[in-house]
């Protein structure tokens, strides 16, 4: 069978062919042969002391050796990246200590570095696990945390799954069941795609552990069942904050290290409603700029960069070149994302094909080659936001994006669905606008207006999070009034959904009311420069999510009404519709009406 460590993707990615900065696994293949022939030529008694004698031969795979005390799957399942035939699927196996055999009174210890545990998988079209259609095995082991990634492959397409690992030694030791799926092809027609039903999303953004139990999550699983999970970036924060008041301390110190990544990514995924949302769907993720640090780009964040003052954030010595290497490295062990291109270690900018009732875009506007963002301390960024070589996502993943979206055009695609990090329409906060979201970029917003409109591609929808509050807005070229009009949504040119923070403190300040935040939503949606915004909403932390027919998109807005304990207690907030070829937000928006937040205008 070759290499099993081969079969974990988690060792590749995201540095697959590039050996100097990948783990290197026919390295670690050898260690564990080496092993095996020091165990067969020498003494056994010399190898008590070195913690191996629990391993044996194995029937998996070609290894000599796998640990066989146990293992523990401490973060259940998860799943990812669906196509038309196959999902990601991943667990962690943390191996379980042992005693040595001959005095089970001795200490308990853990395999060494070079250990491999194996594991199985079975996936199958039942919950029970009676009709499985694939299995496989692999390994995993300390140089990746116990990660185990892997592809299911052969797999139908439009199809619900259940998948399960086990303990290659042991098959009683079981992860609970995950439930996924697959899309359908990229030819089946608009009105048959996920069996001629809506195909419903959730989206969410910004979860911050200090600020709060992870709810949304749990909602969305529970109440909602969406075919699909999308998350939009700042999965994990860098910083420590206070939740200790809710019992939500964070561990560790800023982030800084490989370890210290992984430590952050390890207790995130001990809140419930995260663990029950990735057991109930697959998830499509993209980043933003906590999962390195605040306000990163390409070359830097708030408080790291690589020159000599950038070095010193962080006790451990790290430049930015190095957190960053360490943090993307980290994500993709814990994460079922797929690695998209071998040759490009950053690169997670892809796109779904999902039938033709749509395609999914998922955009990085964070971390792949964008200019200088703002970062508290270098204003020329205000002076240089209108300068049109200015690029939030570098020139290669910009020519990919405009391609894409003709691309879906071409191919007959009814609706095209952009995910990406940062709120696209312009918002004029009382004359200051947020030059880290696209007002600091806006050359690059009219290159991707200016190519929807002179291609006449419709039906696009953009997705954003990051800003820690509602907005939902037609997309037009800021301040035209001439063409668009902001009463009737003639003249638009798509739609924007923009979502708040699932804990994350509001952008209108941190724990402010309903009433509070509507006051600054209406002055909001009544500014000038701000035509394009439909409504805003700035005291509830949730998510929202889009379903989608041939003849319809419709986003439906939750708030969650208590963040400091684990809690079901959520509501509908507002709901939006956008007709196929109408390129707008339905009117009256919202029909008029909404729970929270401000409307520019209703009947």
């Amino acid at each position: 069978m070759g290499n099993p460590f081969n079969q974990n993707l988690v060792y590749r990615s995201p540095f697959e062919d590039h050996p100097q900065f990948d783990i290197d696994t026919e390295e670690i293949h050898e260690r564990h042969a080496r092993a095996f022939a020091k165990r067969q030529t020498e003494s056994a008694s010399q190898f008590a002391d070195d913690h191996y004698p629990t391993f044996f031969g194995s029937d998996f795979s070609n290894a000599p050796f796998v640990w066989n005390a146990g293992v523990n799957f401490t973060h259940k399942v998860a799943s990812g990246d669906p196509t038309s035939n196959s999902v990601l699927l991943w667990t962690r196996a943390l191996p379980l200590a042992s005693t040595i055999a001959s005095n089970p009174s001795s200490t308990p210890f853990l395999p060494d570095q070079s250990v491999p545990v194996c594991v199985r998988y079975e996936i199958a079209t039942d919950q029970a696990l009676t009709k499985v259609v694939n299995t496989g095995t692999a390994f995993t082991s300390a140089d990746v945390d116990f990660t185990v990634k892997l592809e299911a492959t052969g797999l139908k397409p439009d199809t619900v799954y259940f998948y399960q690992f086990s303990d290659c030694t042991n098959k009683a030791i079981i992860s609970p069941v995950g439930r996924t799926r697959t899309f359908a092809d990229d030819n089946t027609p608009a009105s048959k795609v996920n069996g001629g039903k809506p195909l419903t999303f959730a989206v969410f953004s910004c979860s911050q552990f200090q600020a709060g139990y992870f709810n949304a999550y749990n909602f969305a699983a529970t109440n909602v069942t969406p075919d699909a999970f999308i998350h939009l970036g700042d999965y994990i924060y860098e910083s420590l904050g206070d939740g200790a008041p809710i019992g939500r301390a964070v561990l560790g110190r800023e982030l800084a290290t490989i370890q210290d990544y992984r430590q952050r990514f390890n207790q995130y995924r001990t809140d419930i409603g995260l663990v029950n949302a990735h057991l109930s769907g697959p998830w499509i993720n993209v980043w933003d700029d906590h999962e390195v640090a605040d306000n990163s780009w390409k070359a830097g964040t708030t408080d790291s960069n690589d020159t000599a003052a950038g070095c010193t954030f962080s006790p451990s010595g790290a430049c930015f070149t190095d957190r960053k290497l360490a943090a993307v490295r980290a994500y993709h062990e814990w994460l079922p994302i797929r690695q998209v291109i071998a040759d490009d270690k950053l690169r997670i900018w892809r796109n779904f094909q999902i039938g033709k009732l749509l395609d999914l875009t998922m955009l990085d506007t964070r971390q792949y080659d964008r200019d200088v963002t703002d970062v508290g301390y270098n204003t020329v960024v205000n002076t240089i936001a209108d300068f049109p070589g200015r690029s939030i996502m570098g020139l290669a993943q910009e020519n990919w994006f405009y391609s894409t979206l003709s691309q879906s055009k071409a191919r007959g695609a009814i609706w095209r669905v952009v995910g990406q990090q940062v709120v696209f329409t312009q918002v004029n906060f009382a004359g200051f606008f947020d030059l880290d979201a696209w007002d600091g970029y806006r050359q690059n917003r009219n290159r991707v207006l200016n190519h929807l409109f002179s291609n006449k591609i419709d039906n696009t929808v953009i997705l954003s999070g990051d800003s820690h509050a509602n907005w939902v807005s037609d997309l037009a070229h800021p301040n035209d009034t001439t063409t668009y009009n902001s009463t009737t949504g003639q003249g638009a040119i798509g739609v924007e959904f923009a979502g708040t923070a699932v804990t994350s403190g509001s952008a209108f300040g941190t724990g402010i009311t309903p009433a509070a935040a509507d006051k600054i939503s209406d002055l909001l949606v009544h500014t000038k420069g701000n035509e394009d915004l439909q409504w805003s909403e700035g005291s509830f932390r949730g998510f929202f999510t889009l379903t989608i027919t041939p003849k319809t998109l419709t986003a439906t807005y939750y708030g969650m009404r208590d963040v400091s304990n684990p809690n079901l207690d959520g509501m509908v907030t507002a709901k939006f519709v956008v007709n196929a070829g109408e390129n707008r937000l339905s009117r009256p928006v919202a029909g008029g009406s909404v729970v929270a937040g401000v409307l520019k205008s209703s009947p």
